[in-house]
Protein backbone atom coordinates (compact mmCIF):
# COMPACT_ATOMS: atom_id res chain seq x y z
CA UNK A 1 0.00 0.00 0.00
CA UNK A 2 1.36 3.53 -1.15
CA UNK A 3 2.13 5.46 1.92
CA UNK A 4 -0.44 8.41 0.75
CA UNK A 5 -3.28 5.81 0.75
CA UNK A 6 -1.70 4.65 4.53
CA UNK A 7 -2.32 8.03 5.94
CA UNK A 8 -5.81 8.61 4.55
CA UNK A 9 -6.88 5.50 6.36
CA UNK A 10 -5.54 6.96 9.64
CA UNK A 11 -8.24 9.11 11.24
CA UNK A 12 -5.95 11.35 13.28
CA UNK A 13 -4.16 12.29 9.60
CA UNK A 14 -6.75 12.05 6.60
CA UNK A 15 -8.47 14.81 5.28
CA UNK A 16 -5.89 17.25 6.57
CA UNK A 17 -2.88 19.21 4.07
CA UNK A 18 -0.11 17.06 5.40
CA UNK A 19 3.90 16.97 4.46
CA UNK A 20 5.51 14.08 4.24
CA UNK A 21 9.35 13.40 5.17
CA UNK A 22 10.55 9.66 5.35
CA UNK A 23 13.43 9.52 8.24
CA UNK A 24 16.60 7.79 8.12
CA UNK A 25 17.08 4.75 10.28
CA UNK A 26 14.77 1.78 11.33
CA UNK A 27 15.62 -1.75 10.48
CA UNK A 28 11.99 -3.24 11.11
CA UNK A 29 9.79 -0.30 9.95
CA UNK A 30 9.58 2.50 7.71
CA UNK A 31 9.36 5.86 9.51
CA UNK A 32 7.54 9.41 8.12
CA UNK A 33 7.53 12.34 9.83
CA UNK A 34 3.96 13.83 9.25
CA UNK A 35 3.37 17.40 9.47
CA UNK A 36 -0.62 19.01 10.03
CA UNK A 37 -1.93 22.30 10.64
CA UNK A 38 -2.96 19.84 14.11
CA UNK A 39 0.61 19.18 14.67
CA UNK A 40 3.70 16.89 14.02
CA UNK A 41 3.56 13.33 14.13
CA UNK A 42 5.97 10.03 12.96
CA UNK A 43 4.26 7.03 11.24
CA UNK A 44 5.91 3.89 11.78
CA UNK A 45 4.87 1.54 9.51
CA UNK A 46 6.06 -1.73 9.84
CA UNK A 47 8.18 -3.84 7.15
CA UNK A 48 7.35 -7.31 8.76
CA UNK A 49 4.85 -8.60 11.47
CA UNK A 50 8.13 -9.32 13.48
CA UNK A 51 7.14 -12.48 14.40
CA UNK A 52 10.48 -14.21 13.62
CA UNK A 53 12.24 -11.53 15.83
CA UNK A 54 10.43 -11.75 18.98
CA UNK A 55 8.53 -8.58 18.40
CA UNK A 56 5.15 -8.25 19.91
CA UNK A 57 3.11 -5.45 18.36
CA UNK A 58 0.56 -4.88 20.50
CA UNK A 59 3.25 -5.25 23.78
CA UNK A 60 5.08 -2.54 21.40
CA UNK A 61 2.10 -0.07 21.63
CA UNK A 62 1.37 -0.84 25.06
CA UNK A 63 5.09 -0.22 26.60
CA UNK A 64 5.14 2.90 24.23
CA UNK A 65 2.33 4.20 26.62
CA UNK A 66 4.11 3.63 29.26
CA UNK A 67 7.42 5.17 28.44
CA UNK A 68 5.49 8.11 27.23
CA UNK A 69 3.83 8.05 31.09
CA UNK A 70 7.04 8.42 32.66
CA UNK A 71 8.42 11.19 31.02
CA UNK A 72 10.84 9.65 28.86
CA UNK A 73 9.01 8.41 25.16
CA UNK A 74 7.00 9.87 23.05
CA UNK A 75 3.17 10.35 23.16
CA UNK A 76 1.20 7.73 21.79
CA UNK A 77 -1.65 9.02 19.30
CA UNK A 78 -3.20 5.87 17.53
CA UNK A 79 -2.76 2.08 16.92
CA UNK A 80 -3.81 0.59 13.70
CA UNK A 81 -2.55 -2.99 13.60
CA UNK A 82 -4.71 -4.24 10.80
CA UNK A 83 -2.65 -1.62 8.84
CA UNK A 84 0.53 -1.83 10.39
CA UNK A 85 0.36 1.73 11.72
CA UNK A 86 2.07 3.04 14.87
CA UNK A 87 1.70 6.66 15.36
CA UNK A 88 3.77 8.88 17.90
CA UNK A 89 4.33 12.44 18.69
CA UNK A 90 7.22 13.74 17.31
CA UNK A 91 9.52 14.53 19.32
CA UNK A 92 12.34 17.64 18.24
CA UNK A 93 15.56 17.40 19.23
CA UNK A 94 18.28 15.26 17.49
CA UNK A 95 19.15 11.94 17.32
CA UNK A 96 22.56 10.86 19.22
CA UNK A 97 25.56 9.54 17.20
CA UNK A 98 28.20 7.21 18.75
CA UNK A 99 30.31 10.41 19.21
CA UNK A 100 27.64 11.58 21.56
CA UNK A 101 27.56 8.46 23.76
CA UNK A 102 31.95 8.31 23.50
CA UNK A 103 31.46 12.20 25.32
CA UNK A 104 31.79 11.08 28.77
CA UNK A 105 30.12 14.48 29.80
CA UNK A 106 26.55 12.48 28.26
CA UNK A 107 26.89 9.28 30.30
CA UNK A 108 25.41 10.79 33.28
CA UNK A 109 22.46 12.10 31.12
CA UNK A 110 21.59 8.41 29.47
CA UNK A 111 21.96 6.92 32.86
CA UNK A 112 19.04 9.80 33.95
CA UNK A 113 17.25 8.73 31.06
CA UNK A 114 16.95 4.89 31.40
CA UNK A 115 16.43 5.88 35.89
CA UNK A 116 13.06 7.69 35.13
CA UNK A 117 11.89 4.70 32.14
CA UNK A 118 12.79 2.24 34.76
CA UNK A 119 11.07 3.70 37.48
CA UNK A 120 8.33 4.31 35.67
CA UNK A 121 4.51 1.77 34.57
CA UNK A 122 5.67 -1.38 34.44
CA UNK A 123 5.56 -2.68 30.73
CA UNK A 124 3.20 -5.58 29.57
CA UNK A 125 5.79 -8.11 28.88
CA UNK A 126 9.20 -9.22 30.23
CA UNK A 127 12.56 -9.75 27.81
CA UNK A 128 15.16 -11.88 28.57
CA UNK A 129 18.08 -12.70 25.89
CA UNK A 130 18.80 -15.78 26.90
CA UNK A 131 15.78 -16.48 26.01
CA UNK A 132 15.43 -14.46 23.13
CA UNK A 133 18.72 -15.61 21.93
CA UNK A 134 17.46 -19.35 22.08
CA UNK A 135 14.70 -18.60 20.35
CA UNK A 136 16.38 -16.69 17.46
CA UNK A 137 19.07 -19.86 17.03
CA UNK A 138 16.10 -21.98 16.82
CA UNK A 139 14.51 -20.12 14.19
CA UNK A 140 18.45 -19.85 12.03
CA UNK A 141 18.70 -23.82 12.44
CA UNK A 142 14.92 -24.86 11.39
CA UNK A 143 14.87 -22.18 8.18
CA UNK A 144 18.80 -23.21 7.34
CA UNK A 145 19.74 -19.48 8.05
CA UNK A 146 23.54 -18.62 8.11
CA UNK A 147 25.04 -19.06 10.75
CA UNK A 148 28.40 -17.53 12.19
CA UNK A 149 31.71 -20.07 11.81
CA UNK A 150 31.62 -21.66 15.13
CA UNK A 151 28.82 -19.77 16.94
CA UNK A 152 27.73 -22.60 18.66
CA UNK A 153 31.05 -23.20 20.53
CA UNK A 154 30.03 -20.27 22.74
CA UNK A 155 27.12 -21.91 24.24
CA UNK A 156 28.84 -23.72 27.37
CA UNK A 157 29.62 -20.48 28.02
CA UNK A 158 26.30 -18.82 28.14
CA UNK A 159 25.22 -21.46 30.34
CA UNK A 160 28.02 -20.40 32.86
CA UNK A 161 26.93 -16.94 32.62
CA UNK A 162 23.28 -16.91 32.80
CA UNK A 163 23.92 -19.53 35.89
CA UNK A 164 26.09 -17.01 37.35
CA UNK A 165 23.88 -14.29 36.93
CA UNK A 166 20.98 -16.20 38.39
CA UNK A 167 23.03 -16.17 41.88
CA UNK A 168 21.64 -12.56 42.46
CA UNK A 169 17.89 -11.96 42.08
CA UNK A 170 18.23 -8.43 41.30
CA UNK A 171 14.18 -7.76 40.14
CA UNK A 172 13.50 -6.32 36.46
CA UNK A 173 12.32 -3.23 35.51
CA UNK A 174 10.88 -1.55 32.32
CA UNK A 175 13.85 -1.08 29.80
CA UNK A 176 13.80 -0.68 26.22
CA UNK A 177 16.40 -3.22 25.08
CA UNK A 178 17.36 -1.52 22.18
CA UNK A 179 19.50 1.67 22.94
CA UNK A 180 21.42 2.74 19.98
CA UNK A 181 22.47 5.32 19.73
CA UNK A 182 19.52 6.17 17.12
CA UNK A 183 16.95 5.45 19.68
CA UNK A 184 18.56 8.43 22.06
CA UNK A 185 17.13 12.18 21.64
CA UNK A 186 18.56 14.88 22.88
CA UNK A 187 15.60 17.99 23.45
CA UNK A 188 18.27 20.38 24.58
CA UNK A 189 17.88 19.79 28.39
CA UNK A 190 17.18 15.81 28.76
CA UNK A 191 17.40 12.72 26.41
CA UNK A 192 14.34 10.97 25.31
CA UNK A 193 14.34 7.14 24.85
CA UNK A 194 12.32 5.69 21.83
CA UNK A 195 11.51 2.65 19.66
CA UNK A 196 10.17 0.32 22.28
CA UNK A 197 10.07 -3.20 19.81
CA UNK A 198 12.27 -4.86 21.74
CA UNK A 199 10.72 -3.31 25.18
CA UNK A 200 9.79 -5.64 28.06
CA UNK A 201 11.03 -6.22 32.14
CA UNK A 202 14.52 -6.78 32.40
CA UNK A 203 17.52 -6.46 34.60
CA UNK A 204 18.68 -2.74 34.40
CA UNK A 205 22.04 -3.74 33.73
CA UNK A 206 21.23 -5.40 30.37
CA UNK A 207 20.40 -1.86 29.52
CA UNK A 208 23.54 -0.43 30.11
CA UNK A 209 25.39 -3.03 28.88
CA UNK A 210 23.33 -2.61 25.69
CA UNK A 211 24.47 1.22 25.66
CA UNK A 212 27.85 0.04 25.69
CA UNK A 213 27.76 -3.15 23.07
CA UNK A 214 25.78 -1.12 20.57
CA UNK A 215 28.21 1.92 20.37
CA UNK A 216 31.05 -0.20 21.10
CA UNK A 217 32.40 2.18 23.73
CA UNK A 218 35.42 1.52 25.79
CA UNK A 219 35.10 -0.64 28.99
CA UNK A 220 36.39 2.98 31.20
CA UNK A 221 32.33 4.27 30.06
CA UNK A 222 30.72 1.36 31.31
CA UNK A 223 31.93 1.67 34.24
CA UNK A 224 31.55 5.09 33.90
CA UNK A 225 27.80 4.94 32.89
CA UNK A 226 26.39 1.95 35.70
CA UNK A 227 28.40 4.26 37.95
CA UNK A 228 26.52 7.52 37.04
CA UNK A 229 23.35 4.99 36.78
CA UNK A 230 23.70 3.55 40.63
CA UNK A 231 25.41 6.98 41.93
CA UNK A 232 28.75 4.76 43.14
CA UNK A 233 31.18 2.59 41.77
CA UNK A 234 29.82 -1.10 42.33
CA UNK A 235 32.51 -3.67 40.80
CA UNK A 236 29.76 -6.71 40.80
CA UNK A 237 26.95 -4.31 38.96
CA UNK A 238 29.71 -3.20 36.27
CA UNK A 239 30.65 -6.68 35.54
CA UNK A 240 26.73 -7.90 35.35
CA UNK A 241 26.39 -5.12 32.62
CA UNK A 242 29.82 -6.11 31.27
CA UNK A 243 28.24 -9.69 30.83
CA UNK A 244 24.88 -8.45 29.99
CA UNK A 245 26.68 -6.67 26.95
CA UNK A 246 28.41 -9.70 25.87
CA UNK A 247 24.73 -11.54 25.44
CA UNK A 248 23.51 -8.33 23.12
CA UNK A 249 26.13 -8.70 20.98
CA UNK A 250 25.61 -12.60 20.83
CA UNK A 251 21.88 -12.67 20.61
CA UNK A 252 21.69 -9.77 18.41
CA UNK A 253 24.23 -11.62 16.25
CA UNK A 254 21.51 -13.81 15.18
CA UNK A 255 18.43 -11.02 14.92
CA UNK A 256 20.58 -10.16 12.24
CA UNK A 257 20.83 -13.74 10.67
CA UNK A 258 17.09 -13.85 10.08
CA UNK A 259 17.14 -10.42 9.04
CA UNK A 260 19.30 -11.99 6.19
CA UNK A 261 17.62 -14.32 5.55
CA UNK A 262 13.88 -13.09 5.65
CA UNK A 263 13.64 -9.64 5.08
CA UNK A 264 13.93 -8.10 1.42
CA UNK A 265 11.76 -5.25 2.05
CA UNK A 266 14.80 -3.10 3.60
CA UNK A 267 17.89 -2.52 2.08
CA UNK A 268 20.12 -2.74 3.87
CA UNK A 269 23.63 -5.05 4.53
CA UNK A 270 22.30 -7.04 8.05
CA UNK A 271 25.10 -9.74 7.91
CA UNK A 272 27.94 -7.49 7.74
CA UNK A 273 26.61 -5.72 10.85
CA UNK A 274 25.77 -9.07 12.65
CA UNK A 275 29.26 -10.04 12.28
CA UNK A 276 30.75 -7.03 13.35
CA UNK A 277 28.99 -7.70 16.31
CA UNK A 278 29.92 -10.89 16.61
CA UNK A 279 33.42 -10.59 15.97
CA UNK A 280 33.30 -8.17 18.99
CA UNK A 281 31.45 -11.28 20.93
CA UNK A 282 33.99 -13.96 20.24
CA UNK A 283 36.63 -11.50 21.56
CA UNK A 284 35.35 -11.44 24.69
CA UNK A 285 34.44 -14.97 24.59
CA UNK A 286 37.46 -15.93 23.70
CA UNK A 287 39.91 -13.41 25.93
CA UNK A 288 41.35 -14.29 29.53
CA UNK A 289 39.16 -12.01 31.55
CA UNK A 290 35.88 -13.89 31.30
CA UNK A 291 36.02 -15.73 33.94
CA UNK A 292 36.90 -13.26 36.40
CA UNK A 293 34.57 -10.86 35.13
CA UNK A 294 32.08 -13.90 35.98
CA UNK A 295 33.53 -13.94 39.67
CA UNK A 296 32.92 -10.16 39.98
CA UNK A 297 29.17 -10.35 38.73
CA UNK A 298 28.54 -12.84 41.32
CA UNK A 299 30.27 -11.64 44.51
CA UNK A 300 29.33 -8.35 46.77
CA UNK A 301 31.66 -5.71 46.83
Amino acid sequence: MAVPEVLDRIPLLSGLPRSVEELPGGLTNHNYKVTTPSGEYVVRVWASDGALLAIDRDAEHANSIAAARAGVGAPVHAYLPELGVLVVGFLPGRTFTEADLRDPANLPRVAEACRRLHAGPRFVRDFDMFEVQRGYLAIVQERGYRLPAKYLDFMPAVAKIRKCLEKRDVGTVPCNNDLLPGNILDDGGRLRLIDYEYSGNNDACFELGNVWSESNLPLGHLEELVTAYYGRHLRHKIARARLLGLMSKYGWTLWASIQDGANESIDFDFWSWGMEKYERAVTEFTGSGLERVMDEAARAD
